[in-house]
């Protein structure tokens, strides 16, 4: 009798010794699948996210110029996912000196952008997505917009067949339609490659550098980028916290040297 309670005993004891840690395999693995989709900008939930770009130094400009530009986006899967609407709205600061070397400030909105993606392919590990692009001339002052309505199309592509290393890319164009008659036109294209690396416990390190090609004014612009992050999940909100320096090994126009990216990325799951 007592060797059979010895037996039940030890039976329960390695049931509940496994169960726990196959709960412990099951919040780890949820844990990395939340790390490897919180940089997914096509992910099938709604997200909210802020981000600021810090730019000290302004290449063809005077040394004191400088800008700072707070972006608020927003995005929201329809049709079950097979689609998704992103809206954007910069808010900025531009500090140009004046002949006695003063600098004034000029602050206020941007141009609102918003597109529509069409995720052709959706699955647990690639996601890739194209649609129309449109801005609307918002700026509140003329050096903070271009004062045109502008079309295009954005691309975008990730890539997470792996828990450790997340890559993809964001490919968007749009040229002037319609506008103030006395701005200059627009045509400019924008490349921005991202790359992930898992470190473990929500943190990792990550680099997502805009390499800008404006076609009008002649400005080109070329960083290369290496920050680190942190995600973190409460409840069925998974934030993300980054911070990102830049470095442009190719500047041509009025551009950024360098530029400090930090930001916070909140995605509601269902």
């Amino acid at each position: 009798m007592i060797r059979r309670n010895y037996i039940i005993a030890v039976c329960c004891f390695l049931i509940s010794t496994l169960g726990i840690a196959q709960e412990k395999t099951e919040e780890k693995t949820d844990a990395s699948a939340s790390a490897a989709q919180a940089n997914n900008p096509l992910a099938n939930m709604t997200a909210l996210s802020f981000q600021n770009y810090y730019m000290p130094k302004l290449a063809e400009s005077p040394s004191d110029a400088f800008m700072n530009t707070t972006w608020i986006r927003f995005a929201k899967p329809v049709a079950k996912g097979k689609l998704l609407l992103r809206a954007s709205m910069p808010f900025s600061t531009l500090g140009l000196p004046n002949a006695n070397g003063v600098v004034n400030t000029t602050s206020g909105l941007g141009d609102f952008n918003a597109f529509l993606s069409y995720n052709f392919v959706s699955n647990a590990t690639t996601t890739m997505g194209i649609g129309p692009s449109l801005t609307a001339p918002t700026a509140s002052d003329d050096l903070l917009g271009a004062g045109k309505w502008q079309g295009g199309f954005a691309f975008v592509a990730f890539v997470a067949k792996s828990p450790i290393f997340q890559f993809g890319g964001l490919i968007t164009w749009q040229a002037s339609f319609a506008g103030d008659e006395d701005r200059q036109s627009t045509n400019m294209a924008a490349l921005q490659p991202f790359y992930f690396w898992q470190l473990g416990k929500g943190t990792y390190l990550r680099g997502a550098p805009i390499w800008v090609l404006d076609f009008k004014k002649e400005a080109y612009s070329v960083p290369i980028a290496l920050g680190i992050g942190k995600v973190v999940k409460l409840g069925n909100t998974v934030f993300n916290m980054y911070v990102e320096p830049q470095y442009s090994i190719y500047v041509e126009g009025v551009q950024p040297v360098f530029q400090l990216l930090t930001g916070i990325n909140l995605q509601f799951v269902k």
